[in-house]
C-alpha cells in the first residue's frame, strides 16, 4: 500500500499559534493533486511532540477527511511511553488510518528487548498494520537488525521508515527480512541509493513544498528509470539538505509561508528561521523553480 513518495505532513498554524483545519484540508488536497502517493500526519515534521492528544486525534482526522480515500494515511502514533502508543494507536484506527508510524521510544532508552516488547504490546492491542520509524539521532534508541527481524515475523509489522541514512543497514534489514517487509527511507538526499538496496518508497520532508518534484522522482525510481531520477536527484538535492540548516520543521514551513501554503509559525522549543536561513532558503526556491500555490 505504501511506496513512492509520501509526505512528512506540515501542521499549518494560524498566527495565534491554534492548528489551521481548513488550510491543513486545502494543503493535504493540493499534496494528492500534485502526486503525492502517501500521507503521515502528525508525525515529527507535523510538531507531534507540541500538539496536544485532543490536537493530535484532530489532525490525523482532518487527514483522512481530506484524503477521502485517494491516498493511504499512515498516522504517527508513537510515543516513549507504551500505553500512550497503544492509545494513539487505536484511536487512529477508530479514525480509519490505513496504518500507523510508530517511533522508537525516545529519552528511556529501552534495551532491545524492551524495543521488541513495547512494538509487540501495541501490534497486540491494535489491528492497524505497523511501520518502525527508527531514527537514533533524534531517540538515541537504534532499532538492531535482528530485533527489527523478529517483530517482522508478527503478522502486522509491516515495514519500517528508517532514517538512520546508513545504506549499508538498509541492505542488512532487506537480507534478514526479504521483500515483504516494506522498507521505507526517512532521509531524502538518499532516496536513490534506498532503491537499490531494496527500498520502496521515502517519507519525505521535500515533498511538502516540492511534491510534484518529489512525486517524479519517486515514479521513475519505482520504473526503473534511473537517468531521469538521478537528473531529479540533482535538483532536489540543495533543497533536501536546506530542510535541515535549522530545527526541522521551521525551514519547511519558512518555504511553504513563500509559497502560499501556511505560516512560517512553529511552536517553542522551536524558533522561525534566523535571517541567515531565511535569505538561503528564500534563494533556493528560486533555483529551483518553485511558485506560489493556489488552493483556491
Amino acid at each position: 500500500m505504501f511506496q513512492g513518495s509520501i509526505t512528512a505532513l506540515i501542521t499549518p498554524f494560524t498566527e495565534d499559534g491554534s492548528v489551521d483545519a481548513k488550510r491543513y484540508q486545502k494543503f493535504v488536497d493540493w499534496q494528492i493533486k500534485e502526486g503525492t502517493h502517501g500521507l503521515v500526519p502528525v508525525g515529527t515534521t507535523g510538531e507531534s511532540p507540541t500538539l496536544t492528544h485532543e490536537e493530535h486525534h484532530h489532525v490525523v482526522e482532518l487527514c483522512i477527511e481530506a484524503a477521502g480515500g485517494r491516498v493511504p494515511v499512515m498516522a504517527g502514533t508513537g510515543s516513549n511511553s507504551t500505553r500512550e502508543a497503544i492509545s494513539l494507536t487505536q484511536a487512529a484506527q477508530k479514525m480509519g488510518a490505513d496504518a500507523a508510524l510508530i517511533v522508537t521510544p525516545y529519552y528511556n532508552k529501552p534495551n532491545q528487548a524492551g524495543l521488541y516488547a513495547h512494538f509487540k504490546a501495541i501490534h497486540d492491542a491494535t489491528d492497524l498494520p505497523i511501520y518502525i520509524y527508527n531514527i537514533p539521532g533524534r531517540s538515541v534508541i537504534d532499532m538492531g537488525v535482528e530485533t527489527m527481524a523478529a517483530l517482522a515475523e508478527l503478522p502486522r509489522i509491516a515495514g519500517v521508515k528508517d532514517a538512520t541514512g546508513d545504506l549499508e543497514r538498509a541492505a542488512q534489514q532487506y537480507r534478514a527480512m526479504g521483500p515483504d517487509f516494506i522498507m521505507l527511507s526517512g532521509d531524502d538526499p538518499t532516496s536513490l541509493a534506498f532503491y537499490a538496496t531494496g527500498g520502496r518508497g521515502t517519507i519525505s520532508v521535500t515533498s511538502n513544498i516540492a511534491p510534484k518534484l518529489c512525486s517524479d522522482f519517486h515514479k521513475a525510481c519505482l520504473a526503473g528509470d534511473y537517468k531521469t531520477a538521478l537528473a531529479l536527484q540533482n535538483r532536489l538535492l540543495p533543497l533536501h539538505r536546506a530542510m535541515f540548516i535549522e530545527p526541522s520543521p521551521a525551514p519547511a514551513k519558512f518555504v511553504g509561508s513563500l509559497l502560499g501554503i501556511c505560516t512560517d509559525r512553529v511552536r517553542l522549543p522551536l524558533l522561525p528561521l534566523t535571517d541567515v536561513g531565511r535569505a538561503t532558503l528564500a534563494s533556493l526556491v528560486s533555483e529551483v523553480g518553485l511558485g506560489p500555490v493556489n488552493f483556491d
